[in-house]
């Protein structure tokens, strides 16, 4: 049995991957381009929406998709505290407060009961996050949403392949948001994609993503005259490059391939977790279908202290680990700023009992047998520890 590390999370790249960037690179074009024009299409075909536009990260989706909403300072931004943080400073960038909601203590998504508690006259959307890749209740946010006249955007940073409902996330009648960062399931390096159902919508987050230009370079280029843009309002510079397009392309074609192999490894994980009785696989509601982003472990009670002494021992046996989720309202940067709304005891007991276990495309029966071990020793040894 080899003793090589064993990551966290890996990218699965091959010739098809290096034959599209080096096609792209051959190409001369190399910022946005004819590459996003076609990832663009593609993704939207194959989640289901009428729209998707590239951008340079989940971060600057949210917060395009915030201000195409018209969100902006004096508006409150319903959030879940046990997210990444960026979901937060997204509220933040837009000028606008967010407001730290409790999940619910299995799944960990946002507790539908707790956003209708926390809307205010000065809510004007809610963020509901798909944790690890697991999607959330969209049927309740959505009756939410309707009922008070708020936005939703989703923060399907993780959530690329999952279905809720036999729908693909990115197909419903709200923005979503992407990530293809390299611990996410389809990845390009750095970059995200909004998806829309509004074509008028679309056009602006293009212009948006480009400083605000009237036409695109490719546009441009492809016209026969001389064209001369317009700037009809301020945009920023979140543009992704063909290079990250041309890799996209070639991870959505294997994208099938890469979740059966993730359900079969969490299918397994699932199994063999019933021999330990301080771990807690996760829970997936009937009618959600996760892509299995990472595969989040709860200790039951154990604490933040305890917690890390188990993921330590991992680290030091050579398999990768970290903290399970983050409370951002816990974090120095949000220690003021944002408004807390009702309890938020089930985030902080999530943040403090779960860890994450390596899960990849590439995994091996083997490595995840090395895995298991690895965790039975920890959690032996972290029990003797003062």
């Amino acid at each position: 049995m080899s003793d090589a590390p064993i990551p966290l999370a890996k990218p699965s790249f091959d010739e098809s991957e290096e034959r599209l960037l080096l096609e792209a690179l051959r190409s001369g074009w190399v910022t946005q381009g004819p590459r996003v024009a076609e990832f663009e299409r593609l993704f939207a075909e194959r989640v289901g929406a009428r729209e998707a536009v590239a951008v340079s990260n989940c971060s600057a989706a949210l917060f395009l998709a915030l201000r195409v909403h018209g969100i902006g300072p004096g508006d409150e931004v319903i959030v879940p505290s046990l997210t990444f943080i960026a979901t937060a400073n997204a509220v933040e960038l837009a000028g606008a407060t967010p407001v730290f909601v409790d999940v619910e203590p299995r799944t960990y998504n946002v507790d539908p009961d707790e956003v209708e508690l926390a809307i205010t006259d000065r809510t004007r959307a809610v963020i509901p996050v798909d944790q690890v890749g697991l999607p959330v209740d969209l049927g309740r946010i959505e009756a939410l949403a309707r009922e008070h006249g708020l936005a939703v955007v989703e923060d399907a940073a993780c959530a690329v392949g999952s279905r809720w409902r036999g729908e693909p996330i990115g197909s419903r009648d709200h923005l979503a948001c992407f990530s293809f960062h390299p611990r996410k399931v389809l990845v390009t390096g750095e970059g995200g994609m909004i998806t829309t159902p509004d074509p008028d919508q679309a056009v602006r987050l293009r212009r948006l993503r480009h400083q605000g230009m009237s036409i695109s370079d490719l546009e441009r280029h492809q016209s026969e005259g001389a064209v001369i843009e317009e700037y009809p309002e301020i945009g920023y510079n979140f543009r992704m490059s063909d290079l990250q397009a041309a890799v996209g392309i070639a991870q959505l074609a294997k994208l099938d391939e890469f979740l059966a192999r993730r359900r079969a490894l969490a299918a397994r994980y699932d199994a063999r977790l019933a021999d330990f009785p301080e771990a807690i696989g996760p829970a997936v509601p009937e009618g959600s279908e996760p892509n299995y982003q990472s595969y989040i472990v709860r200790l039951r009670g154990f604490g933040e202290d305890r917690r890390d002494r188990v993921v330590d021992a991992l680290q030091r046996s050579g398999v990768g680990s970290r903290r399970g989720l983050m409370a951002s309202h816990l974090e120095p940067a949000w220690a003021t700023g944002a408004r807390r709304a009702g309890s938020l005891r089930h985030t902080e007991e999530a943040a403090a009992d779960t860890l994450l276990l390596p899960l990849f495309t590439a995994m091996t029966d083997e490595q995840q047998d090395r895995v298991l071990q690895a965790l039975r020793s920890a959690i032996d040894a972290s029990a003797e520890a003062p």
